[in-house]
């Protein structure tokens, strides 16, 4: 049967629609399996030809540049600032310092706290009033029309310090003074505890127990690109385009701060190179840059050198552990308490308070264990705020759980694989009640370390090590079989009843296709190297029945699509990709409706085949995308029917899901100069049902090279003053592939019940996991030598510092 709505003028257009769409592509019969599929990413052509468009791509004309003075003392008041020697240089327009924003409605926003408690929450202001708090605070910025003759001029504002003591220990900081915020009388932040009743009971069970101090140094997110932002305020109106992964809460508190409609305010996120958490912020430099732009009247532009982005974008981890874990002579673990002590740095910033928390609810770890508490303490210190870092509180959680257990079972005298086999959580007992209170939705542990087991032969590996120690290689294996929690996040969570007592994480979606066939998906998720283009039109196009390169993704545009919650916690597909297929299931039940009734069909007998919807038994009688979307957008529909087709979806997911996975990792330790060397690194990650095993592999690789990285290179370090010593790449050693082996990597799938998709997320897993394993391979590697246990940073000096000094001990104890 031939189709041809709306008479002869209508077939005209729905001809000429359907023979652009064959030309491109649109019309033809695509197969609805691209799920699954390892299909190369459709953002890298742009990306890899040099053809994408980053903040600093952007020009507007007129635009004015933006320098700041930051602080060189970590503790001190500002006596006064002479700005008149700057404001004298060729082609400088302004500079302002912290008393002339007396227009801001407030200072920078903390927005997530744990509930049930009182934070200590001092006033954090774009430009510093009064005193400084850490090196890098910023005290007066510089505008002008040349981006290297403000950074001149910059270095002409003349600053009066009086420099003050300065804490830089977080355990110190407890005791006191000095004050980094002296009208406080503390240093502490805040107490938050996820208590379990049955915690001394589980101890007193304990046949025995092990106590050890974890520490989970600070580290920087180093994103290839730094921040960026470009502010233009016209006829009323904000548009800024910043390096975010946050464009929807940038704009939202833009515009509470800056005392405009959210309607006047658009924030874009252009391409975005890297995030890592650390540019899930509401920063001074964006505020100031809009704040300018409105001032002066022109277009106002700043981009982070790296030394700005050592020294002030916001840092992650910091944390000291005392860890208690109590077992039965047999291995079942009884009870894990922890108190974390987080260094916050010198401010709360937007989740600052929060993210050591976020670790306790994984506390639990992949095992049974039947009491389980963490308590937090947060505290100020005289250094760059901290705040979400890859993984932001699992890693450090995670850390902690499987150390301690490979500890355990030296302890014990057990192997390492059946200690932790033993307390796994069973398979079976999915979806599972943990001590800590949450319910994790789906899981197999044992088949994730089966199948990392079909890559390590660990027996074989015992007696290479034995072999190589006789030759004075001192090779070491470990292992981390971990869980995580990501999708963020419910309402009855983090909602006004919940957790954090905020608005619920729900993620949005819109689909539309047009008169040709072609889908335009737009979403709320904002993107900064995971792969979304190619991810969510793979699940477009399978609900739509049409390839993925005629489906574009829209993101990171306040103005374009409907309201977002934006990217990270791993949320991205779970939560953003869940909506966006439930939006596309929608438009695919209209097409139904639009076909049935132009075939004088059932709508239930319609169904998708071979990218036609066609009526079941008939497959010859159907009609592309493109066919239904002439027919949809020339009213040819079922009466009661709007006309065109596109849909809107808002969706919340009822629970977190948990990914998980086992990891080995294969280290040589130089005893003579403490060096160590990953020879080899297997993962097993299960996040769900695949979309695209390519993206999988690629979120692995990265996160795995960014816990490395903590492990046995990157340190930021402040010295006892509060001065930076690692501000560049040359002092904070990145891993590069001449440090690391081709990883090998494997998955599992468990799908998840928490949405139609079966999805987890990955994005963390890699960082969640593979501290742990290195820390614990290197333990292994130098056990022989006396060593039984380190903590991070694994550097060459630490481990030859702890050889020499187990050496040391063992030799007083022969004389």
């Amino acid at each position: 049967m031939s189709v041809e709505p709306g008479g002869e003028v209508g077939g005209e257009i729905t001809k000429i629609a359907s023979e652009h769409a064959a030309q491109n592509g649109a019309d033809a019969a695509a197969p609805s399996n691209h799920v699954g599929q390892a299909m190369r990413r459709k953002e890298d052509p742009r990306l890899i030809t040099g053809r994408a468009r980053y903040v600093d791509d952007i020009t507007l004309p007129g635009t004015l540049w933006m320098a700041f003075v930051r602080s060189p003392e970590a503790n001190a008041k500002i006596v006064s600032i002479d700005t008149s020697a700057a404001q004298e240089h060729p082609g400088v327009h302004a500079v302002f310092t912290g008393p002339d924003l007396t227009d801001l409605a407030g200072p920078l926003p903390m927005a997530w706290v744990p509930p049930g408690i009182e934070v200590n929450n001092p006033e954090h202001w774009p430009l510093a009033r009064e005193h400084v708090r850490h090196v890098g605070d910023p005290v007066a910025v510089v505008l002008g029309v040349d981006r290297y003759g403000v950074v001149d001029a910059a270095e002409d504002v003349v600053v009066e310090y009086d420099a003050l003591p300065a804490v830089t220990d977080p355990e110190a900081a407890l005791e006191g003074p000095p004050y980094v915020h002296e009208q406080l009388g503390t240093n502490k932040v805040h107490e938050w505890s996820l208590p379990n009743d049955r915690l001394q009971a589980g101890f007193d069970e304990a046949e025995v127990v092990i106590e050890r101090r974890v520490v989970n140094h600070r580290t920087a997110g180093a994103p290839i690109e730094p921040r960026g932002v470009l502010a233009d305020y016209r006829a009323g109106s904000l548009t800024v385009w910043s390096s975010t992964q946050v464009p929807h809460f940038v704009r939202l508190f833009l515009a509470i701060l800056l005392g405009m409609s959210e309607e006047r305010v658009r924030v874009i996120a252009p391409e975005v190179g890297g995030g890592f958490g650390a540019k899930l912020q509401m920063t001074g430099e964006e505020v100031l840059a809009a704040w300018c732009s409105r001032k002066l009247g022109q277009p106002v532009k700043w981009i982070e050198t790296r030394s700005e982005n050592m020294a002030v974008n916001h840092q992650g981890r910091d944390q000291i552990a005392y860890c208690r874990m109590g077992a039965k002579r047999d291995g079942t673990i009884t009870a894990f308490h922890v108190k974390i002590i987080a260094d916050l740095g010198a401010y709360n910033m937007l989740l600052t308070p929060t993210i050591p928390a976020l670790g306790a609810f994984v506390m639990s770890g992949v095992y049974k264990i039947p009491a389980v508490h963490t308590d937090v303490v947060g505290v100020f210190t005289n250094k760059c705020p901290t705040d979400a870092i890859r993984g932001a509180g699992r890693p450090e959680a995670t850390h902690m759980i499987e150390v301690c257990i490979d500890q355990l079972a030296a302890e014990l005298d057990m192997d390492l694989l059946e200690l932790r086999r033993k307390n796994f959580v069973p398979s079976d007992a999915f979806p599972a009640e943990m001590a800590t209170g949450v319910i994790y939705d789906s899981g197999d542990y044992d088949k994730s370390l089966d199948k990392l087991l079909e890559h390590v032969d660990l027996d074989a590996f015992r007696r290479e090590q034995t072999e190589l120690r006789q030759q004075g290689v001192y090779r070491g294996i470990g292992f981390s079989t971990y869980t995580e929690i990501c999708g963020l996040a419910p309402t009855r969570v983090v909602g006004p009843e919940g957790f954090g007592n905020q608005a619920g994480f729900w993620e949005s979606a819109l689909v539309r296709v047009h008169n040709t066939g072609a889908v335009t998906a737009y979403t709320g998720a904002s993107p900064h190297g995971q792969g979304h283009e190619t991810a969510f039109a793979q699940i477009v196009a399978d609900k739509l029945g049409v390839d993925p390169s005629v489906v574009e993704v829209v993101h990171g545009d306040t103005g374009t699509g409907p309201e977002g919650r934006n990217t990270y916690g791993s949320r991205s597909l779970a939560v953003g990709g869940e909506s966006l297929a439930r939006c596309a299931k929608k438009v695919a039940d209209k097409a139904r409706a639009i076909v049935a009734h132009q075939l004088e069909a059932a709508p239930e007998d319609i169904e998708l085949r071979d990218g036609k919807f066609s009526v079941r038994g008939s497959p010859d009688r159907g009609m592309t995308l493109a066919e239904v979307a002439g027919a949809a957008y020339l009213n040819q529909v079922p009466e009661g029917m709007e006309p065109g087709l596109e849909e809107t979806s808002f969706w919340e997911p009822e629970n977190f899901v948990f990914p998980f996975g086992a990891h080995a990792c294969v280290v040589d330790v130089d005893a003579e100069t403490g060096k160590v060397k990953v020879v080899r690194y297997v993962a097993v990650d299960d996040c769900g049902k695949a979309i695209n095993p390519m993206l999988i592999e690629g979120q692995v690789h990265g996160g795995v090279v960014h816990a490395i990285g903590q492990a046995l290179y990157e340190r930021v370090h402040y010295d006892e003053s509060g001065q930076l010593i690692t501000g560049t790449f040359v002092d904070y050693a990145l891993p590069t592939a001449a440090e690391l082996p081709s990883f090998e990597l494997d998955r599992t799938e468990t799908p998840s019940p928490v949405n139609s998709l079966g999805v987890k997320g990955v994005g963390e897993a890699g960082t969640i996991a593979a501290s742990a394993a290195v820390t614990n391979a290197v333990i292994d590697a130098v056990r022989p030598l006396g060593v039984s246990y380190m903590n991070m940073p694994l550097t060459p000096m630490r481990v030859w510092e702890a050889i020499s000094e187990a050496q040391g001990r063992k030799e007083g104890v022969s004389a």
